[in-house]
């Protein structure tokens, strides 16, 4: 058996309910809760949220409450005018400039020309890598004890 509702059965009542007759008991709390309501939007500095009436305040409670339109506002199109632009002086810097003033020279490449005989690379620290020559043998015992100090 399927879940879905059939056709025409729904949990939804859409039956409009008849108001319930306010008796004396309930005339006389919605006066001291109309007091308190009037009190507490005076406090909050929302005067015109007050209800002048008594009778409004029931309908209010009640769901039946039709606010009075007092003035409405009137709506104002804005002007297109051009956008605002300041106008800012602009200083020559003294130090420095935004030009470029021209390129460097260009590096010579770093070749090795065989003059000294290469016996390997050693690791430094962290990946750090020397090229060791034949000439300098004690650079290589240097290296070899600071990996292991």
């Amino acid at each position: 058996m399927t879940m879905s509702l059939a056709r025409g059965l729904t949990t939804i009542s859409t039956k409009k309910r008849k108001p319930k007759k306010l008796t004396n008991k309930d005339m006389e709390r919605l006066q001291t809760e109309w007091r308190q309501y009037n009190k507490r939007m005076r406090r909050n500095n929302s005067h015109s949220l007050q209800f002048e009436q008594f009778e409004d305040y029931v309908a209010y409670t009640r769901g039946q409450y039709k606010p009075k339109h007092t003035k409405e506002k009137e709506f104002k199109e804005y002007e297109t005018t051009k956008p605002y632009v300041r106008n800012t002086t602009e200083y020559r810097s003294l130090q420095t400039s935004n030009k470029i003033p021209g390129y460097a020279a260009k590096r010579e490449t770093q070749q090795y020309t065989g003059e000294r005989r290469l016996i390997g690379i050693a690791t430094m620290h962290k990946s750090n890598m020397v090229p060791i020559f034949e000439d300098n043998k004690e650079q290589a015992k240097e290296i070899a004890q600071m990996r292991r100090n």
